[in-house]
């Protein structure tokens, strides 16, 4: 694999106010942070405020996620979903970053049509342009149409547009015991972001709540992360790589020694990885 520019961390990882997360992932050593929405609001912080405490910490906002919703709505919602987006570009504005994570869509009434889900996604593209942003895609394991990468990655694919990119989460894609020929296909530069999480073995359990509570840093887990990545490196991806880990655990650990530990694995994941490849 190509040196990543970026290994990074959510905020949505630790425990803490917002400015105590930022400062452990700092002195951990990640180069990056995704600010997790939700966190962001309840942190009493403004987006500019967050903004410049990561530039004084040397951490570059990879990510503002997630953003939920937003595909293949009805015409009225849709409208919607682009103003909601709109106050998003502003948030990321402030924060420094130029990346907003989509997720697929989990609505009733979201449609089942894929040239929907992509003429929709390709407004959202065009509007973040205009913004001199950029949007990742990320198929969410119990989206409501859209929950296999290989979806994603073929409404991505139909849009086109180069604000719109794919985001994989290997938990999305290992929770669903997916195959991975498809994933070492998709060209480097079509892959905005990719997330690291490892969980204890999913089969027969609700993925939704097991992601959300049990997630687990690479190593304590149970997910083929080693393969994820080996698939991962015939992309040629050379962007950010990041820790998404929602884990009940982490929610009562203190801070800075989750932040350590976070590093700890996921150097040791890469290692592990290299060691792989040098055989």
């Amino acid at each position: 694999m190509k040196p990543v520019t970026k290994i990074s961390m959510a905020t949505l990882c630790l425990s803490g106010e917002m400015r105590n997360r930022l400062e452990a992932i700092a002195r951990a050593g990640f180069e990056g942070v995704e600010i997790f929405v939700d966190d962001l609001q309840s942190s009493g912080l403004s987006p500019r405020a967050v903004g410049d405490r990561c530039r004084e910490l040397g951490l570059t906002v990879v990510a503002l996620q997630p953003f939920r919703d937003a595909e293949a709505l009805p015409p009225a919602l849709h409208r919607k979903m682009l103003d909601d987006a709109n106050r998003q570009f502003d948030a990321l504005a402030d924060l420094g970053g130029d990346f907003l994570l989509a997720c697929s869509n989990t609505r009733e009434d979201a449609s089942s049509d894929p040239l929907r889900a992509a003429e929709t996604l390709n407004d959202l593209a065009m509007l973040a342009a205009e913004r001199e942003m950029r949007v990742g895609y990320e198929a969410l394991a119990w989206g409501r149409h859209v929950f296999d990468y290989r979806d994603a990655w073929e409404i991505v694919r139909q849009v086109d547009h180069t604000a719109l990119s794919l985001v994989l989460d290997s938990y999305h894609v290992l929770a669903r015991e997916l195959e991975l020929d498809t994933l070492a296909t998709i060209p480097g530069d079509s892959i905005g972001l990719v997330q690291l999480a490892d969980s204890p073995w999913p089969r027969g359990q609700d993925l939704q709540s097991l992601s959300r509570h049990r997630r687990a840093f690479p190593g304590d887990g149970e997910l083929p992360l080693e393969r994820f990545l080996a698939a991962l490196n015939r992309t040629g991806y050379a962007g950010p790589l990041s820790l998404e880990i929602f884990s009940d655990s982490l929610s009562v650990m203190p801070t800075g020694m989750a932040a350590l530990q976070g590093k700890h694995a996921l150097e040791s994941l890469l290692a592990s990885k290299d060691r792989r490849m040098e055989k």
